[in-house]
């Protein structure tokens, strides 16, 4: 039985949703019908609400008051590290499943513009929770979920029941979608691509509605809400800020930082110069966002020191080039080291004095255009890309 905590609770949550324009009264029956604790495991790692970094387990047999807290808190919650390998109480290395943050949940809802009668599929079932709400609101039989680890799909299904729902859990590889429940009429990804998987497109209907986040290599991420032409093309604005999971079958395997120095000492073979752009400049999410945009095949790395001081590494994927930018406190002017064909930081400047110039523009002035030549983003119309440096 829940205890529950002084001012700890679904309505509460729900008035802070209402109130920020995430939950749209149209999904508050919904919302009061499929409590999020249901949905919950007991231990759980509580993350923040602005950012990606996890709190200490909380555990419901030993503190039920802090988890029921920590439930009805707006924020994220951990519930699977390292696809499933790490069961201690602390921090594993990688997050890779979740109860996403509430807020987010209904503001990637209510950009899914669902009707009555629509057939929704969804991609990553997680805790089950926001399948959970869909089969609420469009019924049974309308909502299909895949989840690539099947115990987590079990745990999910195992909610479902519990709660008198019944959406179609299948396991399976999420990129491929689910052909056999096709043609959808909305597609939702609760984990994050770096390219919109071809299947989600041929599978739904001409007209219909592809929410995802995407993110680039480089950094940053936002949702995407794409609208499926009948020609097989796709495209839409970005709607807002996000930081998922990736997609198993998506996760970039980054080469280390000694397979680009090959055993030499640091400069190495690199080339000495001076920039007066801090690293600091570069660090924002839309920032990331927008240079790697611009810089298809890079990533980058942070060295920090006891100083406040760092080093921000810049990598190519190729393995032939790479980049170090010194960052010092009140400094005005920074060291940089480069090597290769790339020349990566200078890359870096010019991708960000692009963005700089066009008035920083924030995620909702980008969009993405999928065709049979790829993915191409753009800024403020389709007829707009972006450009590519270097």
């Amino acid at each position: 039985m829940i205890t529950r905590a002084e001012g700890a609770g679904p309505a509460g949550l729900a008035s802070a949703l209402l109130a920020s324009g995430a939950l749209q009264p149209d999904w508050l029956p919904a919302f009061r019908a499929v409590p999020r604790d249901l949905f919950v495991p007991d231990r759980i790692w509580p993350g923040i609400s602005d950012g990606t970094r996890q709190n200490p387990v909380v555990d419901r047999a030993t503190d039920p008051d802090a988890w029921l807290r920590a439930v009805y808190s707006d924020i994220p919650l951990t519930t699977q590290w390292d696809d499933g390998s790490h069961t201690g109480e602390g921090l594993g290395r990688t997050p890779s499943s979740s109860n996403s943050q509430p807020r987010m949940v209904f503001s990637m809802l209510a950009d899914l513009d669902v009707r009555d009668g629509h057939r929704v599929l969804e991609i990553g079932t997680g805790t089950g929770w926001s399948s959970a709400l869909l089969t609420h609101r469009l019924g049974k039989g309308n909502v299909v979920s895949v989840e690539y680890d099947p115990e987590v799909a079990k745990a999910a299904g195992e909610r479902h029941r519990r709660a008198g729902l019944s959406p179609l859990v299948i396991v399976g590889d999420g990129q491929l979608g689910h052909a056999g429940g096709a043609p959808y009429d909305r597609i939702i990804a609760t984990c994050s691509v770096g390219q919109v998987p071809r299947a989600w497109v041929d599978q739904t209907r001409v007209g219909g509605l592809i929410v995802t986040p995407w993110g680039t290599l480089y950094g940053g991420e936002a949702i995407v809400r794409l609208s499926v032409a009948g020609d097989g093309t796709a495209g839409g604005r970005f709607t807002r800020s996000s930081a998922f999971m990736r997609l198993r079958q998506q996760r970039p395997g980054l080469p280390p930082h000694d397979a680009f120095l090959k055993g030499e000492a640091w400069p190495a073979d690199g080339a000495e110069t001076t920039t007066g752009l801090s690293p600091a400049k570069v660090a924002g999410w839309v920032e990331q966002f927008a240079i790697g945009l611009q810089m298809p095949g890079a990533f980058w790395s942070v060295e920090r020191y006891g100083d406040g001081s760092y080093t921000l590494w810049t990598y190519s994927t190729d393995l032939l080039s790479w980049a170090s930018a010194d960052y010092e406190p009140e400094a005005d002017s920074f060291a940089v080291v480069q090597s290769g064909p790339r020349r990566l930081w200078d890359e870096t400047e010019a991708a960000y004095l692009w963005w700089e110039a066009r008035g920083g523009p924030g995620f909702e002035r980008f969009g993405l255009a999928m065709g049979g030549d790829g993915e191409r983003a753009w800024l403020d119309s389709p007829d707009n890309p972006v450009p590519v440096v270097g």
